[in-house]
C-alpha cells in the first residue's frame, strides 16, 4: 500500500514543473540509515545563480551564489540548509535552520524555535517555510516535518502552522514536503499532508533518481544526506546544475 502511494507521488514529481524546494526524509531499504533529500529550483536568474557547498569543518551545507556579480537579493536564498548537532541532524529552506539548531544548544524544541518564525514576506507567493529533523534517540518521533504558510497567498488569516511526527520509520520509504503545489502565478503553496515518496538503496542512486525526476529547466542543486543510525555520523553528496 504504502509503496505504491510512493511510487505515484513520485510519478506526480516527475511531471510538476515547479514544486519550488523540496524535502524528502525517511530510511534506507537495509533500514540502516536515516535519508535527508533536499533540493532547490528557480525561475529567476537570482534564484537559479546558487550552488550548495558542505563547509569541510562543520560538515554543514550552504548555499551560495555560483556568480557573485550576478547576485541581488540574497535575503531569501543564502542559507544553511543543513546544520547538525549531537543526536540531531536539521534540514530547512531558509534560514530557520539556525533558528532552530541555536533553539536546540539552548534545550528548545523544534516546535518552539519554529513558533518564532513564519512564512517568508515575498509577497504575492507568501513561500512557506518547510523544515524537518531527526533524532537519534525518538522521543517518540524519528522525524518530524513542519510546513508554516499562508492561507490562499494573502496575510489575511496570519501563518498556519502544521508539524508532522513520524514515530515508525519504514525501508526504503520517506514522506515529502515542498513550498509549492506546482506553477502558478502566485505559485499555490503545498497542500495537505507529506506524501510517501520512495528512496533507493545508496546516496548515489538516491541522488540520481530525484536528480532525474526534477524539471530539467528549473532545478538548480540537489543534497542527500545519509545518516548512520547506531552512529548518527552523516555522508552528504550534492549535485549543482551550475559548474
Amino acid at each position: 500500500m504504502y509503496q505504491a502511494a510512493a511510487r505515484q507521488n513520485f510519478e506526480n514529481l516527475s511531471h510538476n514543473s515547479y514544486p519550488g524546494r523540496g524535502i524528502v526524509q525517511g530510511v534506507s531499504p537495509c533500514g540502516n540509515h536515516f535519508v535527508q533529500v533536499y533540493w532547490i529550483m528557480g525561475r529567476s536568474e537570482n534564484s537559479r545563480n546558487r550552488i550548495f557547498i558542505q563547509d569541510a569543518n562543520t560538515g554543514f551545507v550552504r548555499t551560495q551564489a555560483f556568480d557573485e556579480s550576478k547576485l541581488t537579493d540574497p535575503s531569501l536564498i543564502i542559507y544553511h540548509p543543513a546544520r547538525h548537532l549531537d543526536g540531531v541532524h536539521i534540514i530547512t529552506n531558509g534560514d530557520q535552520t539556525d533558528t532552530i539548531y541555536e533553539a536546540l544548544l539552548k534545550g528548545k524544541t523544534f516546535e518552539s524555535a519554529l513558533e518564532t518564525r513564519a512564512y517568508e514576506p515575498d509577497a504575492p507567493n507568501f513561500t512557506p517555510r518547510i523544515s524537518g529533523i531527526f533524532y537519534k534517540n525518538p522521543m517518540p518521533a524519528y522525524y518530524k516535518l513542519s510546513i508554516l504558510k499562508s492561507a490562499g497567498n494573502a496575510e489575511t488569516a496570519g501563518c498556519e502552522r502544521f508539524t508532522y511526527a513520524f514515530e515508525r520509520p519504514l525501508p526504503g520509504l520517506g514522506h515529502f514536503i515542498s513550498t509549492y503545489a506546482h506553477d502558478g502565478s502566485p505559485i499555490p503553496s503545498f497542500t495537505g499532508e507529506p506524501q510517501w515518496m520512495p528512496l533507493a538503496g545508496t546516496p548515489e542512486k538516491t541522488l540520481e533518481m530525484y536528480w532525474d525526476a526534477l524539471n530539467a529547466e528549473n532545478k538548480v542543486s540537489l543534497m542527500v544526506k545519509w545518516i548512520d543510525r547506531k552512529t548518527f555520523e552523516s555522508r552528504v553528496l550534492i549535485r549543482n546544475k551550475l559548474g
